[in-house]
């Protein structure tokens, strides 16, 4: 066998080299890429891989996941199909009576979308229960519908910030209930969730996640079963994040990369938790919640920078990153704005956010880890965020033309399970954004998918992330119906859809348009996925 594995027939995506249909693999390192013709010339003692027209491009990071929460889902409680209350709770029921004795852990539902407009009660929960512990997450993962059985085993939550004596549970009471539910899964049910959401990641094209770990999201030994798994290999690579303050040992024990990810400065919009500047329009009583202040975040930004280790907040509202924005003002007075670019800072969602602050943000170096799926989910000015806020608020969500316009690093992903794992679904949210002038160039898109998402991780040596010698082989093969060449686009400079570029063309991810359905994913050398050729094309 030889050590050099050469992909022959197919195109290319690599920067320069439009016209590319092979490229050489040695050692898990890109070796050359170029033309059938000179690879079999150069490479005569290969092993040969024909593509027959597929096309192969870097593979997808996904730059915010929760792990086992969406494993979970791929074989538990499915509730994001469910059109209506009375279809939640025969779902809810039936599932009860096919599992029983057992946890129920759900996700998904989503009010906003039902005619009732209106969760179920927890009456009405316990009745389709039938005594099982029940836990429920609104499609924001920012609340959850839980059952008698469950506050059992959750006694703190009773009283506590967010509590409902009859509703879904918010704030500190939200998160008692998910840490009971947490506890009473099973070392082996936390694996198996684990593995078939790695599995699944890898058949979409996605050689790694950023899982956004933390004490009130997933606990400790979730991240670190996580992270062990994914050294064993022939799945995606983990990057771990602990959302919580003060925790550089226990970042550093757990081998995470930062502490950030779901450190909340805020919650979601759907729950009514993110913080604005302004009421919610559909409750005019609220502004939502602040959990950390500009002195916190100041504090953990200078303590996370002095100690080389990379800091990062959830936030989503106006006042949230408003707060945010102060907190890296008061620490760059205290350790200068160059440490704080150095660092590179990671912020999650971001989807409240002028162009001015954006700005001062990107001058801290910030990356800026967003969903385009929450646009296409709830954007626009007749959806959830409209909802919520207003036609005016809602529909001014995710702006990241501007975001990229102002030199923040974007770095697209999921959240997963809040929006399934889907790159080519986010690439055209980001192009198709339901707001005139916000979305950005399918290039643009594209490389916040795959190259972006190294660079959130602190790696950027300018060739992670590309198809060029020199690289890690880390790519896809996909099965396309249609290509698309770069055309002028105001949103991008005017060289990247010149000809003479030499940028290589893209599926069209036009809305009409079918996506391109994964082959095969490999990991620097290392097939992960291989699609079964029984398997549809679809």
């Amino acid at each position: 066998m030889s050590d050099t594995t050469l992909l022959l027939g197919g195109r290319i995506h690599s920067p320069g080299s439009p016209d590319a249909t092979a490229m050489a693999v040695k050692d898990g390192t890109i070796a050359w890429v170029g033309t059938d013709t000179v690879g079999r010339a150069l490479h005569p003692d290969a092993d040969i891989v024909e593509l027959d027209g597929a096309f192969v491009a870097p593979a997808f990071v996904d730059s915010h996941v929760h792990a086992t929460s969406s494993g979970l889902l791929l074989n538990g409680l499915d509730l994001t199909g469910c059109a209506s209350l009375t279809e939640f709770l025969h779902a809810l029921r039936d599932y009860v009576a096919e599992h029983p004795g057992r946890l129920v852990w759900g996700h998904g539902w989503d009010e906003s979308w039902w005619p009732e407009q209106r969760p179920p009660t927890r009456a009405e929960v316990d009745e389709a229960a039938h005594g099982a512990p029940v836990y429920l997450s609104r499609i924001d993962v920012h609340s959850a519908l839980v059952s008698s059985a469950l506050l059992d085993r959750a006694p703190l939550a009773k009283g506590a910030e967010g509590w409902d004596e009859q509703g879904p549970l918010t704030r500190v009471a939200h998160h008692h209930a998910r840490s009971a539910a947490r506890e009473s899964l099973s070392p082996l049910q936390r694996r198996e969730a684990q593995a078939a959401f790695l599995r699944h990641a890898a058949s979409r094209g996605i050689a790694s996640v950023h899982e956004c770990a933390g004490p009130d999201i997933s606990g400790a030994d979730d991240l670190a079963d996580l992270m062990m798994l994914s050294r064993q290999g022939g799945v995606p690579e983990v990057v771990g994040y602990w959302g919580e303050l003060g925790a550089l040992e226990t970042g550093r024990a757990l081998g995470a990369k930062g502490l950030g990810g779901d450190l909340f400065v805020d919650g979601a919009l759907g729950s009514r938790t993110a913080a604005l500047r302004e009421p919610y329009t559909d409750s005019p009583t609220t502004s939502g919640v602040l959990y950390l202040d500009a002195d916190a975040i100041a504090e953990h930004l200078v303590d996370c920078t002095r100690n080389g280790v990379q800091a990062g907040f959830h936030v989503i509202g106006d006042a949230g990153v408003a707060e945010v924005g102060e907190g890296f003002r008061r620490a760059a007075q205290v350790v200068g704005t160059p440490a704080l670019a150095s660092s590179r800072h990671r912020l999650e969602h971001l989807e409240m956010i002028d162009g001015e602050l954006a700005g001062e943000l990107a001058g801290y170096g910030v990356v800026a880890s967003v969903q385009p799926c929450f646009d296409s989910s709830w954007g626009g000015t007749s959806r959830m965020y409209a909802s919520r806020l207003g036609p005016r608020r809602g529909a001014r969500l995710n702006p990241f033309s501007e975001l990229a316009s102002s030199g923040l690093v974007l770095a697209f992903g999921s959240d997963a399970p809040v929006t399934p794992l889907g790159p080519w679904e986010a690439i055209r949210a980001a192009v198709h954004h339901r707001t005139e002038g916000f979305g950005i160039s399918p290039r643009a898109a594209f490389n916040a998918h795959t190259r972006g998402g190294w660079r959130a991780a602190g790696v950027d040596d300018g060739v992670t992330g590309t198809l060029v010698p020199g690289a890690t082989a880390t790519y896809a093969v996909w099965n396309v119906d249609e290509f698309v060449s770069p055309v002028q686009d105001s949103r991008v400079r005017r060289w990247s859809t010149d000809s003479r570029s030499g940028v290589p063309d893209l599926p069209d991810v036009s809305p009409e348009a079918r996506l391109p359905r994964c082959l095969r994913t490999v990991l620097r050398g290392e097939t992960i996925h291989q699609r079964d050729p029984g398997d549809e094309d679809q």
